[in-house]
């Protein structure tokens, strides 16, 4: 992430599955979109209470509006650069999103994305959570149907190419 480059949407409760073959599981995080990249934060030093409040204001707000270019307060650009120092945390260019789409489910509505990261090509689906189950281990119960086109639209648009 560039000093100049601004938080544009902002999305916590996310839930990020691999589509590969024998992928596991999930990671639940935050997705964040500036100017010129995403970033998909799985470990954050934000507080755990400011969380706990942001995930509720964020279902309250999806369940009024579907619209995905939302921004949080108490996450500004500089806790996400601090943020972005935590190795598991990925930064993507949008020049390396090979194909991004998005689809709405029964469940749910779901982002698809395929990336290039470190010679690798990635691919994973994104969806946002509403409840949640504990135990055993943390995975959502269920999802968000939220509008994905407006923040496929903002990539696609700043991409030098698009599939």
């Amino acid at each position: 992430m560039e000093s100049d480059e601004r938080i544009q949407a902002h999305l916590v409760s996310v839930w990020r599955e691999g589509k590969r073959m024998f992928s596991i599981g999930g990671r639940e995080g935050m997705l964040v979109l500036t100017d010129r990249h995403l970033m998909f934060i799985h470990k954050t030093e934000a507080k755990i209470n400011w969380w706990r409040a942001i995930t509720t204001r964020q279902v309250v707000n999806l369940i009024k509006s579907k619209n995905t270019m939302i921004i949080h307060d108490g996450y500004t650009e500089k806790e996400l650069m601090d943020d972005l120092e935590i190795e598991k945390n990925v930064e993507i260019s949008f020049d390396n999103i090979s194909k991004i789409s998005y689809e709405e489910k029964d469940w749910g509505s779901v982002l698809y994305l395929e990336y290039e990261k470190d010679g690798k090509q990635e691919k994973f689906q994104y969806s946002i959570a509403q409840d949640w189950v504990k135990y055993p281990a943390k995975e959502p119960t269920k999802y968000m149907k939220v509008d994905w086109a407006p923040f496929v639209r903002y990539i696609k648009d700043r991409q030098n190419f698009t599939e």
